[in-house]
């Protein structure tokens, strides 16, 4: 029997169009992507091996229905590989993300950085400057405090080995994850990838300290955290979304330690609620860190992070002792000026 001409010419599906069945097959069919094939649509899709339609569509499935830890984890792998050559361990302690931008106070978690980098532990931090209105992004800021942007691996390991601290920007570590965080302009939501940039950790530091948004997000960063094998990692909502513990509020951290998952509860530093500023001015970072400006709700919020990240680096034994030190940080560094 011989085949008619639409069945002669009919072409094969995408190698990539799995994926989009898998999360796209209706209510019923539909079904979560499993570690494998998590990891295996990422590395199409870091190799440019799917078309720009199907990496709409996949990114706005997973959107849609949510990352699992499972397929988080596959996503992370398959980035950290395509890291290839670039990635290496370098001396870095604590890697800090941050991707969300500030949009009701200012990132005073960047002085809280500077305060440990200051004390000793070099602070490698990463993120990426969006084109939300209202939002101040950590290398926009950074010139304010006079904190050259770093601009490869190898910068960024010299401003470590020298002052403790280092920001890179995300389009100089991944090009490509870069360009697909550029999209939440086209698609307007963001997308599974403002999720495992955070848990990136493109040099491998033994600690590891995460905030998010949305509560239901920490015990995946968590879970994917403990799976992906990080040594120690903390996970907070924190302040719009940035590493940054809100003294107004109570924080909960979810952290993991040698594969062991914990929850730990900070109480709330206020009594009261701060009411936000009416205009953000960046200079107010450097006045902080001068000493000259009065803000309790900046001092709590500096002091406050610094102190979750200390306990997170297993440098105090309980949430007192960790906002002790921090305190005793921010003395000691005043008294230098």
């Amino acid at each position: 029997m011989s085949l008619s001409h639409h069945e002669q010419t009919r072409q094969p599906a995408h190698p990539f169009a799995e994926f989009i069945r898998v999360l796209g097959k209706g209510k019923k069919g539909a079904r979560d992507l499993t570690q494998d094939e998590a990891y295996r649509a990422m590395r199409m899709i870091l190799n440019n091996e799917s078309e720009p339609e199907q990496l709409g569509a996949f990114l706005m499935l997973m959107r849609i229905k949510e990352e699992t830890a499972e397929e988080l984890v596959g996503f992370v792998r398959a980035a950290r590989e395509s890291l290839g050559s670039a990635k290496k361990d370098y001396q870095a302690d604590l890697d800090w993300s941050s991707y969300a931008g500030k949009r009701r106070h200012l990132p005073w978690f960047l002085l809280s950085a500077l305060l440990l980098a200051e004390n000793g532990i070099k602070v490698f931090m990463h993120g990426s400057a969006g084109h939300t209105e209202g939002r101040l992004y950590t290398e926009d800021v950074l010139q304010y405090l006079g904190i050259p942007t770093a601009t490869s691996f190898k910068d960024a390991e010299q401003q470590l080995a020298q002052h403790h601290f280092s920001y890179l920007p995300l389009q100089h570590i991944s090009p490509k994850l870069y360009d697909i965080i550029e999209m939440r302009t086209l698609m307007g939501l963001r997308s599974p990838v403002h999720t495992l940039v955070r848990l990136l950790n493109p040099f491998n530091a033994p600690f590891s300290i995460q905030g998010i948004f949305h509560p239901s997000y920490r015990a995946v960063h968590q879970q994917a955290a403990a799976q992906l094998g990080q040594q120690h990692m903390a996970v907070l909502k924190g302040e719009g979304g940035e590493t940054e513990r809100n003294p107004d509020m109570e924080c909960l951290v979810q952290s993991v330690h040698d594969g062991v998952l914990s929850d730990e509860l900070w109480p709330a530093l206020f009594t009261h609620r701060h009411v936000k500023a009416e205009h953000l001015d960046p200079q107010d970072l450097l006045l902080m860190w001068q000493g000259t400006l009065d803000n309790e709700f900046a001092l709590a919020s500096i002091i406050g992070t610094c102190a979750v990240a200390l306990r997170l680096l297993g440098k105090a034994d309980s949430p007192e002792a960790a906002q002790a030190m921090a305190k005793m940080f921010w003395v000691n560094h005043q008294q230098r000026k």
